[in-house]
């Protein structure tokens, strides 16, 4: 665990000003090679509130999972979208990222009466929103969206590595890490690959090619 959790004046703003629903957004996966980006969104429960949120790139695994089911047990709302990858090579990955943003939002069983954002602005809403660069480091909020995005894409990739063991979607989550790389060298893109990205080849194999490093 690394640097100081993340502060929530901009929620206590918003909340003194009785906006009582706060939603932070925030995605991840935006850098893969293989996989959807996913969002998350979260609305605090300022009466519940959860110790040391942090970017989720700053945690361990462990703790990540822990703070996750924190905050999914005293958030007011969670909820998640998705922009696949046929949405992703289609749309471009900013696009398909404003839109899985936006489907988290969607989502949410409580309507928020303000978006904090990671970075970007949501198009497409008319829900009084702010960007906010590295938000997930500085908004307590949009950590706690970070988490919970990063501990539900990281379940998703371990589930797709046993359809396509030789990519070791388990240990790289669809990063171009330098096995992924060598995999993708060696057996070409997948369909969870997105051929839009530089370092993506064809031909595509088919469910399996390949076995896992180290495997007899």
């Amino acid at each position: 665990m690394h640097g100081r959790p993340a502060g929530r004046t901009r929620e206590r703003a918003l909340w003194a000003r009785g906006v009582r629903h706060v939603a932070g957004v925030d995605e991840v996966g935006r850098g893969c090679l293989a996989g959807p980006v996913m969002a998350g969104a979260v609305i605090l429960d300022p009466l519940r509130p959860v110790d040391g949120l942090r970017d989720s790139k700053l945690l361990e695994p462990s703790r990540r999972e822990a703070l996750a089911g924190i905050i999914e047990e005293r958030a007011v709302a969670v909820a998640f979208g998705i922009a696949d990858v046929a949405e992703i090579d289609a749309r471009n990955i900013l696009r398909a990222t404003e839109l899985a943003m936006r489907r988290a939002v969607e989502a949410l069983a409580v309507t928020p009466e303000y978006l904090l954002v990671d970075a970007i602005a949501i198009p497409g809403t008319a829900i009084p929103q702010q960007g906010i660069v590295h938000g997930d480091r500085l908004c307590a909020t949009i950590a706690a969206a970070s988490i919970v995005a990063k501990v539900r894409r990281d379940a998703l990739m371990r589930r797709l590595h046993a359809d396509w063991p030789a990519y070791r979607f388990d240990a790289n989550k669809g990063y171009g890490t330098k096995a992924h790389l060598e995999a993708l060298a060696r057996h070409g893109a997948t369909p969870l690959h997105r051929s839009t990205f530089r370092g993506v080849p064809g031909p595509r194999p088919t469910a399996g090619a390949g076995p896992a490093p180290g495997a007899r």
